[in-house]
């Protein structure tokens, strides 16, 4: 007998669908699977048979053939352990081939007959179209997310069985329910000081502008970027659609309503691989920490400790907002629209008090070389962040809190978005000139630039974007970008690699 069933799977952050055909006939007792399974699917072979025997359901002892289609891509995960079994059940007659014509099947297998939830319901689910969707009552939440039809929750093989055989009526399972625990987001007004820094932190979350940080230990580096998911406004839907695709593929926990809906903050350590910040894997094309951040923000801390080779991988999703990940047999384009943000010290010691460093030149330059030009040329904005004075430690009155920096943030995406509809990190050079013109006396600074070399033709556009940003975050009618805001963009995008502690040249 033969039964063709649907499911899916996940390659990279997106679902494809997958027809899991069974066929049961005469032979030899064997269970073969075909399709270009990897480890993991083969061993649904075993999985499968012991979750049938465990819920006193007959196994065929003849030769059972399994094919994934389209054979031509690579099949992973456990996911199509649940698939595989009913077609094993349909094929042999177990239930009606009837009953599952307008059903597909996702989930894992236990050798007791559970099923369990697995990574990537939500792209999987929704690669699948109006077809009503079997999943493990875990995955309720990511499955609802994507479905078009009806999404159906099992918890072992024996109900579902009974329930296609017309015995019982699909369950109503409870899912639990978590209440979402209240948003604890740090407080600019907790930061005593750095007035340049955090108008810095302002102008990258209104425009999107990638913000690097360099300053002496202690000077506040860190607890400034961990302020910037409170500046960021909420995902529309479609942001939040992709966020979360990305999210349930990587297997990370989604939250109790399952869109995610606040932009993601990742803070991988500096020893990450480039297969964890970038993606990938080993055969595989799992998310990386770019694809993880977003529609949010990615914060590299001790960006200098990082591994130069994994460092320049970032180049190509800063300029296209997504990367592909190419592995044998595995072609798969990740979303990877994040802002950037990263902090490092002034040198390896960290500068210590002033005129106390104890670097040699040559840790300098090693020090300094570690990130490289066209890199760090993609940081919009580039700051020096000193420690803060004694008067301000000692302030007793809060700075600015987030929630009135935010306000001017939303306002400035707001008035970005209606005039050009993107933020004004993606305007081209045609739309510069169309939604951020520049007075003379701004034209004249910027050409000056130019003629000493202090500028390139890509930090020139740079600066016109950030100037767009100040401009807007003024709250004015004016659509010409003053002098003013293209000094200070000039101001907050430093040389600080050309000079070192004590003086030094690099």
């Amino acid at each position: 007998m033969f039964a063709s069933i649907s499911s899916a799977i996940v390659v990279g952050a997106q679902g494809h669908p997958v027809r899991v055909e069974v066929h049961v006939g005469q032979g030899l007792p064997g269970f073969s699977i075909g399709g270009r399974p990897d480890d993991s699917v083969r061993e649904a072979r075993d999985r499968t048979r012991a979750a049938i025997l465990s819920s006193g359901l007959p196994f065929p002892k003849i030769k059972i053939t399994v094919n994934l289609a389209p054979s031509g891509d690579r099949k992973t995960g456990a996911g199509l352990d649940l698939a595989i079994a009913m077609g094993i059940l349909a094929a042999s007659e177990v239930v009606s081939p009837e009953s599952i014509e307008r059903l597909a099947f996702i989930g894992e297998v236990g050798l007791d007959g559970s099923v369990r939830g697995v990574a990537g319901v939500a792209p999987m689910v929704g690669a699948l179209g109006e077809l009503d969707v079997v999943v493990p009552i875990a995955s309720a939440a990511e499955a609802g997310v994507a479905a078009l039809g009806a999404v159906r929750l099992v918890a072992n093989l024996g109900e579902l069985v009974a329930v296609l055989n017309g015995l019982i009526p699909w369950p109503d399972h409870n899912v639990p329910q978590s209440e979402p625990e209240p948003e604890r987001l740090a407080d600019l007004a907790e930061v005593q000081g750095q007035p340049m820094a955090r108008h810095a932190l302002e102008i990258a979350a209104a425009g999107g502008h990638h913000l690097l940080m360099v300053g002496p230990p202690g000077a506040g580096k860190t607890m400034l970027a961990s302020r910037l998911p409170g500046l960021l406004p909420v995902l529309d839907r479609d942001q939040a659609l992709e966020a979360t695709m990305v999210i349930s593929a990587a297997g990370v926990p989604l939250s109790p309503g399952g869109l995610v809906t606040r932009p993601p903050f990742r803070a991988p350590h500096h020893t990450a691989t480039s297969a964890a910040l970038i993606g990938g894997g080993s055969g595989t094309a799992r998310p990386g920490e770019v694809s993880l951040a977003h529609a949010g923000a990615l914060f590299l801390d001790e960006i200098a400790e990082f591994a130069p080779k994994v460092l320049d991988g970032l180049r190509q999703p800063l300029e296209d907002r997504r990367i592909v990940v190419s592995r044998s047999g595995i072609n798969a384009m990740l979303p990877a629209d994040f802002l950037l943000v990263a902090a490092m010290n002034p040198c390896p010691c960290g500068g210590g008090a002033p005129g106390e460093c104890l670097c040699n030149p040559t840790e300098l330059h090693r020090y300094v070389r570690r990130l490289s030009g066209p890199l760090l040329d993609r940081f919009d904005l580039r700051v020096n962040v000193h420690r803060p004075s004694v008067d301000d430690l000692l302030a007793h009155e809060p700075a600015e809190s987030t929630a009135v920096v935010a306000e001017r943030v939303q306002a400035a995406r707001v008035r970005a978005l209606s005039r050009q509809g993107c933020l004004n990190r993606s305007l081209s050079g045609s739309q510069l000139d169309e939604f951020a013109p520049i007075n003379g006396p701004g034209r004249a600074v910027l050409r000056h630039e130019l003629e000493n070399g202090r500028l390139s033709a890509c930090g020139y556009h740079r600066i016109r974007r950030v100037a767009r940003s100040i401009a807007d975050l003024r709250s004015t009618s004016s659509e010409v970008v003053d002098d003013e805001a293209v000094h200070l963009a000039l101001g907050l995008r430093a040389a600080f690699t050309k000079v070192l502690p004590m003086g030094r040249v690099a």
